[in-house]
């Protein structure tokens, strides 16, 4: 196996190890500070005890994160060192941002929100979880607006060289495709944040355990899952298809399955793409719809595949296919989820309905594999581009480490990573099943 190919592979599997830990404690931080707020401004006991359940999962989730996301920068050196010698200069400093800024933010109040719940006092706990939140969700800016530069470069020049260095610090923090990625990636978050909350409850309902706290884990996480599904179709999810579209029409093509350009382009449910023959076999298809959703007209041109040079082609189209269709597919049964969920809660019988509190339970991995899906899309659509139409993958990469180093290391991470995931489950399971505390209990 070609040493490009496992350096792929091994960036690929680390950071989607590492983002099913992010991607919850930043959706959690928002749901910690609205439980916070009814326990200070309602002075709901019940609500403070959610909280404090919550941080001690947060806490778990936060260390994994920690601990699986610093070998990701070491990679830009061991791995892609011809990537960060020709761009370092742009995405050092944002990923230097989220270090100083944001992570020791986060981290420092994340100390003062396990430890140091009594002498801060109610309100006190409150501004260090508010903290908390403004420093995950900071964080998650700096990381987003890296990736963002690699779909959509601004605010850059090249030297004669070929270096990439950085001309305008503001339009590169404030690039556009930043601002609808990362909407979309943190809605994709509180998604995740809400699912996993409503099942925790859903299992202490159908356990008969803790059934006050089960009920206001419903009570909270389903109405916030609720808005974040439907925002993450629209407008989030909408308006990043239209980057994609308009920026990266051979990568819009490959998430679709369109290998023909059409004029009133058809919007695909369902097909199997055919590499052999350039088609989708078995398609379901809503005549004209990808026109109107992508252009707001029925009959406007789509680019198909093959409008392209094969060369600009994602290296695997039916990959970008299907993780596109899961992730939307998924994304539409979770607000189907939600919006019974709601209709239920908002009637007082969601507590009582065992069949709807088995389906929030059995949901919980299903936000983790929809949002690994998009980012599977967005990552592998940029291919054959590190930097798009700046640097192609196969120029980036470590020239001097063999593949028979990436694959040894490869296999390390994955013993190493089945050891902590094992860890993780144990601490988490832990905590779920002592269950939630109340304010004069020993910790």
């Amino acid at each position: 196996m070609e040493a490009l190919v496992l350096h792929r592979l091994q960036f690929a599997f680390t950071v989607g190890y590492h983002y099913l830990f992010p991607q919850l404690t930043m959706g959690l931080a928002l749901l910690i500070v609205i439980f916070k707020s009814l326990a200070v401004f309602r002075r709901d006991a019940v609500a403070n005890d959610c909280a404090r359940f919550w941080i001690r999962i947060f806490g778990v989730n936060f260390v994994m994160g920690v601990v699986t996301g610093i070998p990701l920068e070491f990679q830009f050196g061991t791995n892609w060192a011809r990537f960060s010698e020709a761009a370092g200069g742009v995405i050092g400093q944002t990923l230097a941002m989220e270090g100083l800024f944001a992570f020791f933010l986060e981290s420092a109040f994340l100390y003062l929100l396990l430890f140091q719940e009594k002498r801060l006092g109610p309100r006190g706990h409150l501004g260090a979880a508010v903290a908390v939140f403004v420093g995950s969700w900071l964080s998650g800016y700096f990381i987003v607006c890296t990736n963002a530069f690699m779909q959509h470069p601004v605010g850059h020049a090249v030297d004669p060289d070929g270096a990439v260095r950085l001309a305008s610090l503001s339009a590169f923090l404030l690039n556009p495709w930043a601002f609808v990625q990362y909407a979309h990636t943190m809605v994709g978050s509180v998604v995740t944040a809400s699912i996993v909350v409503s099942s925790i409850g859903a299992f202490y309902l159908l356990q008969d355990w803790h059934r006050d706290v089960a009920r206001r884990f419903l009570g909270v996480a389903v109405p916030v899952g609720l808005v974040a599904t439907l925002a993450a179709a629209f407008p989030t999810g909408d308006l990043q298809a239209k980057l994609v579209s308009e920026h990266q029409p051979v990568t819009f093509a490959a998430m679709e399955g369109l290998f023909d350009s059409a004029t009133g382009a058809s919007l695909v449910i369902l097909g199997q793409p055919d590499m052999e023959r350039l088609t989708l076999d078995n398609p379901i298809e809503v005549p004209k719809l990808l026109s109107f959703l992508t252009h707001r007209r029925w009959s406007t041109f789509v680019p198909g595949l093959k409008a392209f040079p094969r060369d600009d082609w994602p290296d695997n189209v039916p990959m970008v296919y299907y993780a596109y269709h899961i992730m939307v597919g998924l994304g539409t049964i979770f607000i189907a989820i939600f919006v019974v969920a709601f209709l239920l809660l908002w009637g007082g019988r969601l507590f009582r309905a065992s069949w709807m509190l088995w389906v929030l339970m059995l949901s919980l991995p299903f936000p983790y594999i929809a949002n690994t899906a998009g980012w599977m899309t967005s990552e592998l659509g940029r291919q054959p581009w590190l930097l798009h139409g700046l640097m192609r993958t196969a120029d980036g990469s470590s020239a001097n480490v063999s593949a028979g180093n990436v694959l040894f290391t490869l296999l390390g991470f994955m013993g190493l990573y089945a050891m902590l995931s094992v860890l993780f489950l144990f601490l988490a399971g832990r905590i779920v099943l002592v269950g939630p505390t109340s304010e004069g209990a020993s910790e």
